[in-house]
């Protein structure tokens, strides 16, 4: 039986990647950057000075980063299919842009939340832009013991108050 999914499934997660990309262009950007930027894009809270996260701080959500490749892909490739999401071959490998449907596409949706997303994605494109993928994978892993970190003996079960 086939399970349905309302949140973290390709449509959700190709959408977000659909405005990044959006916002990048014409840049290209690869898939660990683009799982890098999703984080950051719902995530902008954990950077210092970022603006208001728009999903909440759960705990240990910085796990998102080794579980949302598989999702990420899946989104990637339905935005494709449906021409709004392109692959580039360059001599680093393949990496993604927003086609010329994608802003027609984006500009009919108005709702808060996307809306949102689009101002998290801005301030992360011109945020982190200008960092190789290298540099921004040392500034995730220098952090991502901060990010979902608060609830850390919660997690663990261990009783602070003992």
């Amino acid at each position: 039986m086939n399970r349905i999914y309302v949140f973290n499934n390709a449509i959700e997660t190709g959408l977000r990647v659909l405005v990044i990309l959006r916002t990048a262009f014409p840049n290209t950007l690869d898939l660990q950057q683009i799982l890098y930027y999703d984080y950051l894009t719902v995530h902008s809270g954990d950077v210092k000075d970022g603006p208001k996260s728009l999903h909440p701080q759960v705990p240990n959500r910085s796990g998102e980063l080794f579980v949302r490749r598989k999702i990420l892909e899946d989104g990637l490739e339905l935005f494709i299919s449906n021409g709004l999401i392109e692959k580039v071959f360059t001599l680093q490998g393949i990496e993604y842009r927003a086609t010329e449907n994608a802003s027609p596409f984006l500009d009919m949706l108005n709702e808060h939340y996307t809306l949102e997303l689009m101002e998290r994605a801005q301030w992360v494109v011109c945020e982190f832009q200008y960092k190789a993928t290298e540099e921004l994978e040392k500034f995730i892993k220098n952090n991502l013991d901060k990010w979902g970190g608060e609830f850390t003996f919660c997690s663990i079960g261990a009783n602070i108050y003992e």
